[in-house]
């Protein structure tokens, strides 16, 4: 085993998905995750992927993510909003809660701790 990942998707099947219906606020998004790293402990690296559509976000987990492409709009559930485009970087922290909207399909790599 190397100690080292280059974060390419290449060979890599993308898994596909979308949110629960019950969380679907409007659109139909669907969600293209490449996972290139899932390491002991509850750690998950790689680049998703969605489609315009809002739905209602949830975090028991932590992540880092860096918006590859695309504009996408954050808002929490106390009404802060925040529009990420290409080279926006955020953290989520377990317990937040709001809306994920993707105005323009967007990609981003990310980094989840469980």
């Amino acid at each position: 085993m190397t100690t080292y990942l280059r974060l390419d998707t290449a060979g890599i099947e993308p898994e596909t998905g979308a949110p629960a219906e019950d969380r679907i606020i409007s659109g139909a998004p669907e969600f293209r995750t490449w996972n290139a790293e899932e390491a002991d402990g509850g750690l998950y690296a790689g680049i998703w992927e969605a489609t315009p559509g809002k739905w209602k976000i949830v975090y028991d987990e932590w992540e880092y993510f860096h918006i590859l492409s695309g504009h996408s709009v954050v808002t929490a559930e106390n009404g802060e909003t925040f529009h990420l485009r290409a080279g926006d970087r955020m953290i989520l922290r377990p317990g937040f809660k709001g809306t994920w909207e993707v105005i323009e399909t967007t990609r981003k790599d990310y980094v989840i701790r469980l």
